[in-house]
């Protein structure tokens, strides 16, 4: 019973996190400025994403909310699921839930995604928060498979 009430509140809280640092560089940065925040590793730059990763398939905002909708529900069932599994699949979905729910208030309520990282040391799309989340998510879950894939092996 504990995780089902643990778990809304830290999707809330990441959401909450990421929607904070979007809020920040909105009311802070001009669009396009660029500010140093660790020299020669990361900047902070104000853009607008009206598409998805690396600025692909831009405005295409239908589109975008039906993949979201889709993968959340998707995340969510297999939540649901398993809510007594590993906490590693749980930390993976968490973050997967949050990082899609974080970009999706961006789309409906903007029409674009408030992207802010930029990596000085290599030449990498500007990234945020939700950003960060998803990926981070998507290698969890990737790590729990293989380890699962490797003991369903070794059995």
């Amino acid at each position: 019973m504990k995780r089902k009430i643990t778990i809304p509140f830290l999707i809330v809280l990441l959401i909450a996190l990421d929607q904070a640092v979007k809020y920040y560089i909105v009311s802070n940065f001009s669009l396009g400025q660029v500010r140093k925040f660790i020299p020669k590793i990361v900047s902070l730059t104000y853009l607008r994403n009206t598409g998805a990763a690396f600025s692909i398939l831009e405005n295409q905002q239908w589109f975008f909310a039906l993949i979201t909708c889709a993968v959340l529900g998707a995340a969510s069932w297999y939540l649901l699921k398993n809510i007594q599994g590993s906490k590693w699949l749980l930390t993976g979905l968490i973050l997967i839930i949050a990082g899609g729910l974080g970009n999706f208030i961006d789309r409906i309520q903007q029409g674009f995604v408030v992207d802010m990282f930029q990596l000085d040391f290599v030449n990498f799309a500007i990234f945020n928060v939700a950003d960060m989340y998803l990926t981070i998510g998507v290698v969890i879950l990737l790590l729990v498979i293989l380890k699962e894939e490797t003991n369903g092996i070794e059995n």
